[in-house]
């Protein structure tokens, strides 16, 4: 399993299913730089569609057959069950590249590995190996990718080399590292870079380009003479400091770790650069165990983000804003990929997908299969409300919901026990007719997939419209209504008794 959250706050939010093609000998694939940041207006199409007024001007071979895979801000699943998720890490200032020398970013490098490739391995050494030759950088810096098939999930992470980089210096155009997670073991990439020592003798956890180490070198990012082994991230991506003495805004991979491995005792005070790579949870995870981490606040943690007034007068967990949580409040969206054995792959692989804040939406499945997508996911941006926009719906929600967050989570809670705990036990029975079709007619097994995936996501999307005229009418004006009895229960405070007594005495020490 992969996640990623896309929390850009003002991305483009809108997914399509690119589909699978076949090409002729001699054709090219044309690159474009793709900003990760920003939308163009509706009226004027997509994100995709002015793609092409940002072409490279480089050109490369194309290859006979490509997957078909989806797409959101990044390339997240193809046919064959390659899944990805990104984090951006940053890199030493001398490393940075915004010239036009640089011919591949990291939007293009997901797109590539999904039409290109089958396994996390093959992904890795594809992308490596273009961005040196081409160039990396221009719109991106340092980035990392979760890179996962079937049988392996990988940690990739790429930087640009400098500004005086060009294609004539015959030197690599990037600097990248991989390192392969533990079987059993999770990790967790929080915008910080978590490849620490590497072993390039061991091509089974680590693969690296060649002049890893001696670029480094040259840039003085690294002494031998010091006598201390390499370290890609304090070379590359240092991050100081620990989730406490970042006053909880470095808090997110202590408390991932902390989470899944409560039995290792790991101290908040510990160095971001000194946590482990991987650790092994103290039990399994089943994908609702990963979503449930997706949602994460911090509570009952030090960093908890509603303890004593932090919440404000109704709980809320977004209103402090020095604790960065798991779970972010301008989420564009958020992905957990699932790459199965014991199924076909259009079958076997699934795109766990939510829209805007973890807490407050509902996870809605697509398998690799699906050769489309609900018409409403390609539609809408953050500065034009749309009914016909499916991301919309969940703001729409979670923007009623912040008003009186503790009471209206309680609400969304219900909501989701109702669409995404039923979902998750309609997926085995998927997996199972679909697997059965697919040996007789994989076409109708294609068509099943989704025909299951369109019609669950229209049915929660119009569930979170309806959800958000409820929470408008029942929590209006910090009241609590009720619209079958038409009566206003004017018995019950929906204000939290500790943040009032806190404002008296503040009005008292105030008046003193």
């Amino acid at each position: 399993m992969t996640t990623h959250t896309a929390d850009c706050g003002m991305c483009d939010w809108t997914w399509r299913k690119i589909p699978a093609r076949d090409h002729k000998p001699g054709e090219t694939r044309k690159i474009y730089h793709v900003q990760q940041v920003g939308t163009v207006p509706p009226a004027q199409g997509s994100k995709w569609d002015p793609v092409h007024m940002d072409f490279t001007g480089l050109e490369i071979p194309e290859v006979p057959h490509t997957y078909g895979y989806m797409q959101g801000v990044f390339g997240y699943m193809n046919d064959v069950q390659l899944a990805i998720g990104e984090s951006t890490i940053g890199n030493v200032r001398k490393l940075e590249n915004p010239t036009p020398a640089a011919k591949i970013d990291i939007t293009a490098l997901t797109q590539l590995a999904m039409e290109r490739c089958r396994t996390a391995r093959e992904a890795i050494q594809m992308m490596g190996g273009l961005a040196e030759k081409y160039g990396y950088g221009k719109v991106d810096g340092g980035e990392m990718l979760a890179v996962a098939d079937p049988r392996e999930a990988w940690i990739f992470e790429i930087m640009p080399v400098g500004p005086l980089w060009t294609p004539d210096s015959g030197k690599p155009g990037a600097v990248w590292c991989a390192q392969r997670v533990p079987d059993k073991h999770v990790s967790v990439c929080p915008n910080d870079s978590r490849i620490g020592e590497i072993d390039l003798a061991n091509p089974d956890f680590f693969l690296a380009s060649a002049h890893v180490v001696s670029l480094a070198v040259e840039l003085k990012l690294y002494d031998p003479a010091s006598g201390k082994p390499f370290n890609w991230k304090r070379a590359y991506s240092p991050s100081e400091g620990s989730a406490v003495s970042t006053g909880g805004r470095g808090s997110r991979l202590w408390r991932f770790l902390d989470l899944v491995a409560p039995s290792l005792k790991l101290d908040p005070n510990t160095s971001i650069m000194d946590l482990p790579f991987s650790v092994k949870p103290d039990r399994k995870l089943s994908v609702q165990d990963v979503i449930a981490l997706t949602r994460d606040k911090s509570e009952g943690s030090i960093f908890d983000p509603v303890s004593g007034i932090r919440g404000g007068p109704f709980g809320n967990p977004n209103y402090f804003a020095s604790t960065r949580t798991i779970a972010v409040r301008n989420a564009e969206y958020t992905t957990v990929t699932q790459c199965r054995t014991g199924y076909p792959d259009a079958v076997a692989g699934i795109v766990w997908l939510l829209w805007g804040s973890q807490d407050t939406a509902c996870y809605m499945p697509f398998y690799a299969g699906v050769t489309a997508m609900p018409k409403s996911f390609a539609v809408g941006d953050h500065w034009e409300f749309n009914r016909a926009s499916a991301r919309w719906a969940f703001d729409y929600v979670d923007f009623h919901a912040q008003v009186v967050y503790k009471e209206a989570v309680k609400d969304i809670r219900n909501a989701r026990r109702e669409y995404e705990d039923a979902v998750f036990r309609k997926v085995a029975d998927t997996d199972q007719a679909a697997s059965e079709l697919w040996t007789k007619n994989p076409s109708k097994a294609v068509d099943l997939l989704t025909r299951f995936s369109t019609e669950n996501a229209e049915k929660v999307v119009a569930a979170w419209w309806d959800l958000g005229d409820r929470l408008l009418v029942k929590y209006n004006h910090y009241g609590l209504y009720d619209p079958e009895k038409r009566v206003r229960d004017r018995n019950v405070t929906l204000y939290d008794s500790t943040w009032q007594k806190a404002v008296k005495i503040v009005d008292t020490w105030l008046e003193k």
